[in-house]
């Protein structure tokens, strides 16, 4: 089966789309760097670096030819609670209307939109809605990355759409309980500084100290930088990572020889935080994510642009087979379930 995916981003949830037996076959960006970084990924692929407008098509595209899922990912900047009261864009907040024109001149069978869960309080969400219910029956669904095997919190909106079918419900995947301790490299494998080094700023060591109030000596935690949710700017490694955005915002605390070090966490660690890893591709061949380009605040910054993959896997999967319970081979931790099941509760899906 043939797929596209529009404000691809570097493809990280095309990765996880082609797990679950997708062909990529074309996508579009507006950012060179994520338009690369996709190529490097999608080699087959036509991937054009462009803006999407509400005039633009699958004209972008040379021959694009049957598609049986378009996947998009409209830009999500000025529906984040991250932007707290600054003004909205509305050629940003609108990008979602933008994928119309693909989809009826594609016509595909499935459909997959995902933005962070405040679009769906976005002045225009329910008339793009009334729009999608012309031609499909739909599924929107918040899904927590941290409910399929992904060692983040991530919520997301998706919007799942099938021309003949009202979609399933996206089941949560966990093989086991999965934590930000997951995703490090041994100790030694990237350089820290000791944190009383007199150079750090008041806040980071305010930040430093609370957790070692918290947690006691020589335990290991995570410091969180551009965060607003009282937490303390700080975590314990025994949950799962908070939330990756573009920025650098995560620094790992660890004692060495008895005193407290610090180094930002480094692109491997956040590729995992991602579910970039074992990977496979329509063939069930394993696959590696490439992410060369650019510099290390644009690595950050396409991981955290991108869709959780073993999310993404789940969600296609869903759509092609009807279910996605079946997709990994370990068995999920009984513990893990329910508590996957007990949030997913907490927030019910909504049917059209």
């Amino acid at each position: 089966m043939r797929g596209i995916d529009l404000f691809s981003g570097g493809g990280c949830g095309s990765a996880g789309a082609r797990h679950a037996g997708l062909t990529m076959v074309a996508a579009a960006d507006a950012w060179d760097i994520a338009a690369k970084t996709y190529k490097d990924n999608f080699r087959e692929a036509q991937v054009v670096t462009a803006r999407l407008t509400d005039r633009s098509g699958p004209e972008i595209f040379k021959g694009v030819g049957q598609v049986d899922m378009l996947i998009a990912s409209p830009e999500c900047t000025h529906h984040s609670i991250a932007r707290g009261n600054k003004p909205v864009d509305e050629e940003s907040r609108r990008s979602g209307w933008y994928v119309m024109n693909f989809i009826r001149k594609l016509d595909p069978r499935w459909i997959v939109l995902e933005n962070v869960t405040p679009m769906r309080h976005w002045p225009g969400f329910d008339d793009l809605i009334a729009e999608l219910k012309k031609t499909y029956k739909l599924r929107i669904e918040p899904l927590d990355a941290a409910d399929f095997g992904t060692p983040q919190n991530r919520k997301r909106l998706f919007i799942m759409g099938d021309k003949q079918a009202t979609p399933a419900l996206v089941k949560p995947i966990l093989r086991t309980e999965r934590n930000a301790s997951s995703i490090l490299d041994r100790v030694g494998t990237y350089a820290a500084e000791p944190v009383y080094n007199g150079k750090r700023a008041a806040s980071t060591i305010e930040r430093v100290e609370r957790g070692i109030a918290e947690l006691g000596r020589k335990k290991d935690f995570l410091i969180v930088y551009y965060g607003s949710d009282r937490a303390g700017g700080w975590q314990r490694l025994d949950r799962p990572l908070r939330t990756l955005t573009t920025l650098d915002r995560f620094g790992l605390v660890q004692w060495i020889d008895g005193e407290p070090t610090l180094r930002m966490l480094q692109v491997p660690e956040l590729k995992r935080a991602m579910g970039l890893t074992h990977l496979k591709d329509q063939r069930g061949d394993g696959v590696k994510f490439e992410l060369d380009h650019g510099t290390r605040r644009d690595k950050i910054k396409v991981l955290g642009n991108g869709v959780c993959a073993p999310v993404m896997r789940a969600v296609v999967g869903s759509l092609i087979g009807g279910d996605s319970s079946d997709l990994l081979e370990e068995e999920v931790c009984p513990r893990s379930r329910q508590k996957a099941v007990s949030r997913r509760q907490s927030t019910k899906p909504v049917r059209h």
